[in-house]
């Protein structure tokens, strides 16, 4: 199961802690020892043997959609398997950087996933100076492939002072392929297919979760789709940054947003505010929508602004900030999922 730390792999965490030194080391110490304790412990494998035939293996999730997905596929199996989710602190993606705990459980790892976007490119040293050569890796966006989207920079939305400075700039992927039901059919496919590699006896088992798994979400996106066919309203205001892309292109809606998904930006302009305002105007919208954890200040102005009375804010959740308390309370992607599609039930007349 677990490969031997190498004096390059331990190099590789010294240099993870130099980037990452706002982490906190009360917390990773104590794992960081147990898990050293159990490498050194490690016997010498059996060439014939898969991760499986071992004690267990171990998989490493770097976003909550990812880790819930892999639990789903593996069902009952799930308990002979290491399973871990590196944001459960509720870290955004966009501000993760890893512990070196966290360098130890991917460089020993069996399966690695992650999506594999601008927000990962600290991923790249790590897999480079890697010496496990019988981790399995699986980019999410390297899955798409053609259906990964580039940012858009939409009508009305700022854009970030660097990208608006340069006069050439090499395109930049959505990274949040999660928010598409379609999207995470295809990657479950992807994360079964390993999963079964490194547990071939059990492939069946995995096979059939993945069919009762890809049934339910086919059963919500047809709810998305039959609710968003029959809505008069076709256009989303955002007073947030907007990261749904990959969704609304699912079922062809329009929206309007502050910044875009990946944005570093916290405080609109007075020019993209007041672009917001004109289109709740001019959309008569009766809501405007924000992300879970948004301090809504945008989304306030918005609407104090709008000269309607009977506007509200709507909160729909990205999925990228669940923490290890919501994981230990049973929260699920497909429920997160369905709240969203709740919440655009209740605004989408």
């Amino acid at each position: 199961m677990f490969k031997r730390l190498s004096i390059l792999t331990a190099g590789i965490i010294a240099a993870a802690v130099s980037f990452a030194g706002c982490s906190s080391a009360d917390n990773s110490t104590e794992k960081s020892k147990s898990k050293v304790a159990v490498m050194e412990s490690d016997h010498k494998a059996d060439p014939s043997e898969t991760a499986a035939d071992k004690e267990g293996f171990s998989i490493v999730c770097t976003i909550f959609p990812e880790y819930d997905w892999v639990r789903e596929i593996m069902g009952d199996h799930a308990e002979n398997a290491e399973i871990s989710y590196l944001l459960d602190s509720g870290t955004d993606l966009h501000s993760y950087q890893p512990t070196a705990d966290d360098i130890v459980k991917i460089t020993t790892c069996d399966l690695f996933v992650y999506v594999g976007g601008e927000s990962d490119k600290w991923v790249e040293s790590v897999l480079e100076n890697s010496e496990n050569p019988d981790m399995k890796v699986i980019n999410l966006m390297e899955t798409l492939g053609d259906s990964a989207k580039v940012e858009e920079l939409k009508e009305g939305m700022q854009g970030e002072e660097e990208e608006e400075d340069e006069e050439e700039e090499e395109a930049e992927y959505d990274e949040h392929v999660w928010l598409s039901l379609k999207n995470a059919k295809l990657l479950c496919t992807e994360i079964e297919k390993n999963i079964e590699e490194i547990d071939p006896a059990n492939a069946a088992d995995y096979k059939a979760d993945l069919d009762s798994y890809i049934l339910k979400l086919d059963e919500l996106d047809n709810s998305f789709k039959t609710l968003i066919d029959g809505a008069s309203v076709k256009t989303l205001v955002f007073g947030d940054r907007f990261p749904f892309r990959y969704f609304v292109d699912d079922y062809g809606l329009d929206y309007y947003a502050a910044f875009i998904g990946c944005s570093a930006e916290s405080e609109a302009s007075f020019e993209t505010i007041n672009f917001l305002i004109d289109k709740v105007k001019e959309l008569d919208c009766a809501t405007v929508f924000t992300l879970e954890n948004s301090n809504k200040d945008i989304a306030n102005t918005i609407v104090a602004n709008s000269g309607k009375k009977d506007v509200k804010i709507a909160e729909l959740n990205s999925i990228q900030s669940v923490s290890k308390n919501d994981v230990k309370n049973g929260v699920s992607y497909i429920e997160l999922m369905q709240k969203n599609y709740d919440v655009l039930s209740s605004t989408l007349k």
